[in-house]
């Protein structure tokens, strides 16, 4: 797998912008990337030392649709949190 495949997306919530002050950075990743994966994809994008991974499975949500407003579920998906080391930041989420 292409370390470009493995993040898919930066997931930018005023949750997740407070993390920030912690080191802490979140991103929507592929269903089959591993810890270690995640952790060599964001080191060699963002040229960073990243401490610790975590990753949590997302599930789907109940959405009501259409003209009808038919019930539809969204699709899972996995969010990976990311911790740097002390002084390190990735420069693509300042300014957001």
């Amino acid at each position: 797998m292409n370390v470009h495949d493995i993040l898919r997306r930066p997931v930018i919530t005023e949750k997740n912008t407070k993390l920030r002050a912690q080191n802490k950075y979140t991103f929507e990743v592929a269903d089959g990337a591993t810890k270690p994966m995640i952790r060599e994809a964001v080191e060699r994008i963002f040229k960073v030392n990243v401490t610790a991974v975590n990753v949590v499975h997302v599930p789907g949500k109940l959405r009501r649709v259409g003209r009808q407003r038919r019930p539809s579920l969204t699709s899972p998906w996995r969010k990976a949190v990311v911790t740097l080391r002390p002084g390190q930041r990735i420069e693509f989420f300042e300014g957001v």
